[in-house]
């Protein structure tokens, strides 16, 4: 008989409704039935496409007689991460403190008031190899809390003192010094991989923040060393079985230090992340192999992961038919039976494909050789290599489609979606692929929509038309971002004045007394021990970081020196920890680079939707300048409009063409008409 999760549209809590578990979703309920019976909560967290969140799954939850264990001794409550970051963020950080270490899935038991005092991530359903089964785990957690509660109690205390400690608010700081960017990229030398590209080692994730980071220093400094660092990693990553060689979109992270085996899991908010770098890089190097990696993405995005209405998929599964990666892998037999002997010689050239394989005796595509390479070993023209390579590829692309797929969670997350919305547009204006932008277009209708309130407040998860949890800090920050990317590309002056209202409201109700900071959560979250304030970078950088740079951004385009200055504040506040820890804090060292770097504003004048215009806003938005601003004013503007974004004022065409406007802190040059003009404009301004 299903559970209480049968009700909830989260497609993970779907994954586990017919568990013997009595399970509950978080929730003020779930609390009082705690203390009703006066047993520890056991919360288990995780999210749809977590590999080991389905082995414990089926290994403990499936299992009968552990989950008559739970069921007895506790108030079981499951939690997708994606819905309730706030409560992952709360018992992440009690866990790593208690342990040392965090991930998925993540089980913690806490008191009754949800405070936690024990936890830890994957247990096997028995004793194996030094690590004890969850059953015995259950258990003693049972019988301690039966007759040795005080001690449960007082280690309960000492993780809500240090989850409080975590919350408080930082003193405020001298200003942010102004070589904080080379003192962080000399830290992050230290870490760097000079071989393989990445930081630390295996398993090893890409690291997006700190990536962003190293481009936007390496765009204001024109640093060697920042720009070694960002391109040998994008080159290992595009390289690597993280990259999906047939379909384009990247995994989380690879378990190996090389990029080679990846876990196969494909996330929204990696994607996203990825594609903006790849343009990035692109803008800074103009090497071909970014732009098509960027476009690679942005087309698997739109293949894969929208949904009918314009919203974009959480998540695509680890798994297919029980088995991680299996939708990925090759034989080397099976190389041969679908392709000709040419095709397949190439290809095994290309994707090193071996008849022992990379990964428990299959292949995971990884580029192992050049196209010219192939070609001088083989004798083959490059051209011939290269036709033989891209008709191999679309063949067994083709194959691939008929296996069974990987799950997708089709849960819209609005922060994620604000991510490829950002991603999307840019990358649509600067390489221009209309498809994209008409797709970010959709995403932000949709979401403006679906999980906007009529108060301007948002949901965080969109499921099949039901809408789950408030939306968190990085909802509306990076929603906000989104939205002033697609202002920037499309000149649509509706996206800018939403992001206004969203930065406003988070303000209001994540903003913090006396404090330039934010919380992550608004006020009066369910049963929470802490109201939390993330500062480090995650698996997505911290919302209180993307949020200086929207205040840096907005504060410009509409005259409120307050929103600057706000965002100096919060920097200033952070600056010891971005010199000492800048792995963990790119998002904010990025947002320093623009304080550091002259103030472009750049507002183009005319209609968006005319070809003239829109050459200049390519050509603006591939400028790579940290500092730069763009901003578009339409012909027909009004006083309000004015009244709202000053900057806009007396910006229009030039002889009925659109003109471009650039000034640097308040000085102005004469209006560009051209790409060419705009290209001289720019010139002359770096020269002052």
């Amino acid at each position: 008989m299903p559970n209480r999760l049968a009700s909830e549209p989260s497609p993970y809590l779907q994954q586990h409704k017919d568990n013997p578990v009595d399970w509950w979703p978080w929730s003020d309920d779930a609390i009082a039935e705690a203390a009703r019976r006066d047993v520890p909560l056991l919360v288990s967290i995780g999210y749809s496409s977590c590999h080991w969140c389905h082995v414990m799954a089926h290994e403990s939850f499936e299992d009968p007689a552990i989950a008559a264990l739970m069921n007895e001794h506790f108030v079981c409550v499951k939690v997708d991460r994606e819905e309730r970051p706030d409560v992952d963020s709360v018992f992440m950080s009690a866990v790593q403190a208690m342990t040392g270490h965090g991930g998925w899935p993540l089980n913690a038991f806490a008191t009754p008031e949800g405070v936690p005092f024990f936890g830890g991530t994957y247990w096997p359903p028995a004793d194996r190899q030094g690590m004890p089964g969850f059953p015995r785990v259950l258990q003693a957690i049972a019988q301690a809390w039966q007759h040795d509660r005080p001690n449960l109690l007082e280690n309960a205390d000492r993780v809500d003192r240090f989850l409080q400690s975590t919350a408080q608010a930082r003193p405020a700081g001298d200003m942010l010094p102004g070589n904080i960017g080379e003192t962080a990229t000399a830290q992050l030398r230290g870490q760097f991989d000079v071989e393989w590209g990445g930081f630390g080692g295996a398993p090893k994730f890409p690291q997006a923040p700190t990536l962003e980071f190293l481009a936007r220093h390496e765009q204001r400094t024109g640093s060697a060393e920042a720009r070694s660092m960002l391109t040998t990693t994008l080159d290992r990553i595009a390289a690597g079985g993280i990259h999906d060689h047939l379909g384009g979109g990247f995994a989380r992270y690879a378990v190996d230090a090389e990029w080679v085996v990846p876990h196969f899991e494909k996330m929204l908010y990696d994607n996203a992340q990825l594609m903006a770098l790849y343009l990035d890089a692109w803008r800074s190097t103009g090497r071909a192999r970014y732009a098509e990696v960027a476009i690679q993405t942005g087309r698997w995005m739109l293949e894969e992961m929208q949904l009918d209405g314009g919203g974009f998929a959480a998540a695509l599964d680890a798994d297919s038919e029980g088995v991680e990666g299996k939708f990925y892998v090759w034989s080397d037999s099976e190389i041969g039976e679908i392709l000709s002997p040419d095709h397949a010689a190439a290809i095994r050239q290309r994707f090193g494909i071996t008849p022992g394989g990379n990964f428990e005796g299959a292949n995971i595509l990884t580029i192992a050789a050049p196209l010219d390479a192939i070609a001088n070993e083989t004798g083959q023209t490059a051209e011939t290599v290269g036709e033989l390579l891209s008709s191999g590829i679309a063949i067994l692309r083709d194959h691939r489609s008929r296996r069974v797929r990987p799950g997708r969670d089709d849960k819209v997350v609005t922060a994620w979606n604000g991510l490829a919305i950002a991603a999307l547009a840019r990358t649509g204006a600067v390489l221009r692929m209309p498809a994209f932008l008409d797709a970010a277009r959709q995403a932000a209708s949709f979401l403006l929509q679906a999980v906007r309130n009529d108060d301007g407040t948002l949901w965080r998860t969109w499921t099949s038309g039901e809408v789950r949890g408030n939306g968190v800090l990085e909802d509306y920050i990076f929603l906000a971002e989104g939205l002033i990317a697609l202002h920037q590309a499309d000149g649509n002056l509706t996206w800018l004045d939403a992001a206004v209202q969203l930065l406003d409201i988070a303000i209001r109700d994540f903003g913090r007394d006396g404090d330039p900071g934010f919380f992550d959560v608004p006020d009066g979250g369910a049963g929470l021990a802490v109201r939390p304030s993330s500062l480090q970078d995650n698996a997505t950088p911290a919302g209180n970081a993307v949020a200086v740079d929207v205040m840096l951004t907005l504060g410009t385009l509409t005259g409120r020196t307050e929103l600057i200055e706000r965002a100096e504040s919060m920097l200033a506040s952070v600056g010891d920890l971005l010199a000492e820890l800048p792995g963990a804090f790119g998002r904010w060292l990025a947002a320093a680079e623009r304080l550091h770097a002259p103030t472009y504003t750049l507002v183009i004048g005319g209609d968006p939707s005319t070809a003239g215009h829109r050459r200049l806003t390519t050509a603006a938005l591939a400028y790579p300048a940290p500092g730069l601003v763009v901003a578009h004013a339409a012909p027909d503007i009004d006083d309000g409009v004015i009244d709202r974004f000053p900057i806009l004022r007396a910006r229009g065409q030039r002889d009925g063409a659109s003109a471009a406007w650039l000034c640097r802190e308040g000085a102005c040059m004469l209006p560009a008409v051209s790409v060419a003009d705009l290209a001289d404009r720019f010139r002359q301004m770096e020269s002052e």
